[in-house]
């Protein structure tokens, strides 16, 4: 420290304090302008690109707020869709049912009617076997008992008999 102040000098403190007020007075003319409007254009970028985020922000906001409406939207009238699907369905189902119940009872009266037709048709050629039988089992008993004159004669006695009680 000593050193210091033996080695003042006067004369070299004016020259630097003269170098430096004249190169404080030439970057105030030369440089202080550019350097404040670079300055000032900076903050305004920084201050814009700032108001830019903000407004990004909120289109990114309103963007998610249409998004999730619309997502919304979509599970409504997907839930809608299917809700309709289903009840299509089951109209399908029950309409399927309907017509198969309608065909089986009709099918079911067909055969209740072929059955009875088929029946009374068997039930008329049973008759007429019966009846065919009948007539030729009554002319083979005919053909035996007025084989002889005794018996025709009884015969006919026979049935005017039973004329009379009648």
């Amino acid at each position: 420290m000593e050193k210091l102040v033996n080695d003042f000098s006067f004369g070299l403190f004016f020259w630097q304090a003269i170098i430096f007020v004249v190169l404080v007075l030439l970057l105030v003319k030369f440089a202080w302008k550019p350097i404040m409007t670079a300055i000032t254009a900076r903050e305004a970028g920084i201050t814009d690109a700032l108001a830019a985020a903000e407004a990004a922000r909120k289109e990114m906001q309103n963007l998610q707020a249409d998004n999730e409406r619309i997502l919304q939207e979509a599970r409504a009238t997907r839930d809608a869709m299917i809700k309709e699907a289903r009840e299509i369905k089951d109209k399908m189902i029950v309409d399927a049912k309907t017509e198969a119940q309608v065909q089986g009872e009709k099918m079911i009266e067909q055969a209740k009617a072929s059955i009875e037709s088929e029946k009374n048709a068997a039930m008329a050629e049973l008759k007429n076997q019966v009846s065919t039988l009948s007539v030729e089992i009554a002319e083979k008993i005919l053909k035996n008992e007025l084989s002889d004159a005794a018996a025709q004669t009884t015969l006919v006695e026979k049935m005017l008999n039973d004329v009379k009680l009648n």
